[in-house]
């Protein structure tokens, strides 16, 4: 009982953060909206009702997989990125870049192989036509390949980013504000911070797009891989999957990565490109 009384507050806590989260963005992109992009109320209740079944999902798949992993007692290569002899100040943010640089390195590799052996599932998240900072869920199924290709690799290497107080909260954030149509970006800091405008590339549905912009926080892996592509000025291509509608409904959130079939494609791509026109 106590068991499922946590796991209860577990959720009401993942339920609560996501309400604050949606009235943030929502504010974000209504007092700071890039030009002649709209977000419809829909697209945003769906994308809610998505991430309420989502919480719970993978809060039960880290309950049972984390324990597991974490008793094995495995210690980090480098548990420390603060370099010695250094201010405490100094330390501190310099260990929590070290740490993001290093916990994208391995997120960019990850996330290629989602696109090159897991696109069933990772298509749920590139489908949304209406990207928003809250129309950035995923298939809960994809926590099980994170586990196994992001968090086991980064807890050999060093300290998971998201973990530091604080600072992994803003990077949440920033995983959010990626997706998000706002005109605030990271100005010429976006060469080397990854931000709205680089990561719309990712989601572009234009052929030229495809396969780049792979990181989540630092342009570095995607520079030095050869992946990145840096938007002009007011490029800001539409965004979706062809051959992979938007999910309508929890129904098709859940299955739609068991129920797809590229052969069944043409009147998604013809309504894709309806839509555009």
């Amino acid at each position: 009982m106590a068991a499922v009384l946590a796991f209860a507050r577990d959720v009401a806590d993942l339920d609560s953060g996501l309400v604050w989260m949606v009235l943030f963005f929502i504010a974000l992109e209504t007092l700071a909206p890039r030009r002649g992009v709209r977000v419809s109320t829909a697209s945003r209740v769906r994308a809610l009702a998505f991430w309420s079944v989502y919480n719970v999902a993978i809060l039960l798949l880290f309950n049972l997989m984390w324990p597991f992993w974490s008793s094995l007692g495995v210690k980090p290569l480098l548990p420390n990125l603060i370099p010695p002899g250094v201010p405490r100040a100094v330390g501190v943010v310099v260990g929590c870049l070290a740490s993001a640089y290093v916990g994208d390195f391995v997120y960019y590799w990850c996330h290629r192989i989602q696109h090159r052996y897991f696109w069933r599932f990772h298509a749920i998240h590139h489908a949304v036509r209406e990207m928003s900072g809250v129309a950035t869920y995923h298939h809960f199924s994809e926590e099980i390949f994170k586990f196994f290709l992001y968090m086991i690799p980064l807890t050999l290497l060093t300290r998971d980013p998201f973990a530091i107080p604080v600072f992994g909260f803003f990077l949440g954030l920033q995983g959010n504000y990626l997706h998000s149509p706002t005109s605030l970006n990271f100005g010429p800091l976006g060469r080397y911070l990854i931000d709205n405008r680089f990561h719309r590339i990712h989601h572009s549905i234009e052929e030229r797009h495809f396969d780049k912009n792979f990181g989540v926080f630092t342009t570095l892996w995607d520079s030095v891989f050869g992946t990145a592509y840096f938007p002009a000025r007011d490029e800001w291509p539409d965004t979706g999957v062809a051959d992979f509608p938007e999910p309508a409904s929890v129904r098709e959130f859940l299955f739609a990565p068991f129920t797809y079939r590229k052969d069944v494609t043409a009147a998604a791509t013809d309504s894709l490109a309806a839509d555009r026109a």
